[in-house]
């Protein structure tokens, strides 16, 4: 399938034990939203949030999607779940195209295909009892024993974590962190293939980020799980993802093991967001890439290159031809026309001068962030 002049950013194998074969495939998708006007409130225009997207998930796997408010991440997720209504391009899950399928398929299928959602409270109804909330999918899909399904509810609350005399206790009575928990719990209940964990941890205090994340990996082993996991903080996405997907305006500029992405940016975006992770050690100066000017509008999208407007390095070309995603060696595509020299005009700002010394004499960066 093509993607520009080039084929789909396939789920190869990383070496890190996890198997080759795809689960989750988004080919070409698009997701534009209606923006209506006038007396008889009619399209005038759309805000063009996905716009051409593609990629593969491998089974086992952890997809890391990044980027700035606003690029599209968490409209691809659900987009992908059939959260949100796809304009073009589709999605196969497991072999079966999901926008293709009834109803009665569809609710089948939502039993592989979870979503872990970003608050975890406004997401939590506030009048029902963590059990209730954790057990209501099961009730859904059939387990109409109200014994058992207490049952399980109990078991997976002690899975994540949570006591289960807590089973009858509301969302304002637990914590942010234990909040979350719970829909991590709600997410497991019906034993997924599949979950979107939309900015998981975003809400929560660095302490309890580090908790929830080493809790999902656990359980990404235990059930054999494979994540799309959505988020803007780098540093979490790095420590947790086996591919890292960064997206801008609706559009995917770069895509690597995450290994890869960190030690070799190719992309311009790419490089000024790892510029922007802070590094602990304070005998390391960074190069820090400041970006001028605004995000543009999706209403109305930069010609060519959408992020030329931004770019340091952009010439006519960027304006003038939208550049082809395509693959550079090693699993890592990127979309840009001065990819191979990007190294040279802006410098490394990966993971590869993460454990350089200080300043060089004429003041300039020789560390980067970890």
């Amino acid at each position: 399938m093509a993607v520009g002049n080039e084929t789909t950013p396939a789920a190869t194998t990383t070496g890190n034990g996890k198997g080759d074969e795809t689960l989750v495939s988004v080919q070409n998708l698009k997701t534009y939203f209606p923006i209506l006007g006038g007396i008889f409130r009619r399209t005038v225009g759309y805000v063009q949030a996905v716009d051409d997207v593609s990629f593969d998930i491998k089974k086992g796997e952890t997809f890391g999607l990044v980027g700035e408010s606003g690029c599209g991440k968490t409209t691809t997720g659900r987009t992908i779940l059939r959260l949100n209504k796809a304009t073009g391009g589709k999605v196969v899950f497991d072999g079966k195209e999901v926008f293709n399928l009834s109803p009665n398929e569809l609710k089948r299928t939502r039993k592989d295909m979870q979503i872990i959602f970003q608050d975890p409270y406004s997401s939590l109804n506030p009048r029902m009892p963590v059990g209730d909330i954790i057990g209501e999918g099961l009730r859904v899909h059939g387990m109409t024993d109200r014994k058992e399904r207490e049952k399980t509810v109990q078991y997976f609350m002690s899975v994540v974590g949570l006591r289960k005399e807590w089973v009858r206790r509301y969302p304002h009575e637990f914590s942010g962190g234990q909040r979350q928990r719970i829909g991590v719990a709600r997410a497991l209940a019906l034993r997924p293939k599949f979950i979107v964990c939309d900015e998981p941890v975003s809400a929560l205090d660095v302490s309890v980020q580090s908790q929830v994340i080493n809790l999902l990996e656990d359980l990404q082993k235990e059930f054999g799980l494979t994540y799309l996991f959505i988020a803007h903080d780098l540093s979490v996405v790095e420590y947790i993802s086996d591919r890292v997907g960064v997206m801008y305006l609706g559009k995917l500029a770069e895509l690597a093991p995450a290994e890869e992405l960190y030690r070799n940016p190719l992309h311009p975006y790419t490089k000024a967001l790892l510029s922007a992770i802070p590094n602990p050690d304070p005998t390391v100066r960074k190069q820090r890439i400041v970006l001028q000017g605004d995000v543009p509008s999706p209403i109305n999208p930069p010609s060519g290159c959408r992020f030329r407007t931004r770019c340091p390095i952009a010439i006519d070309r960027c304006a003038s031809e939208v550049p082809a995603f395509r693959l550079m060696g090693n699993g890592h595509y990127v979309a840009c026309h001065r990819a191979e020299e990007s190294t040279a005009l802006m410098g490394v700002t990966g993971g590869a001068l993460a454990a350089a010394p200080a300043a060089t004499p004429n003041g300039s960066a020789s560390g980067a962030p970890a």
